[in-house]
């Protein structure tokens, strides 16, 4: 799942909540925290990182 999520964060027309919501996160802080504890970055950091 965490793959998945590295791969649509770059496609920078979809919203990080846009994202949580098509992995099936009910809330955008849910999935942020889990991508946080799996990468070790905010999904915003990781997306202008890379």
């Amino acid at each position: 799942m965490i793959d998945e999520a590295k791969d649509k964060i770059f496609d920078a027309s979809k919203s990080i909540n846009d994202i949580a919501n098509e992995l099936g996160f009910k809330y955008q802080q849910h999935f942020a925290r889990l991508f946080k504890q799996k990468t070790g970055m905010i999904p915003n950091e990781y997306r202008s990182m890379n």
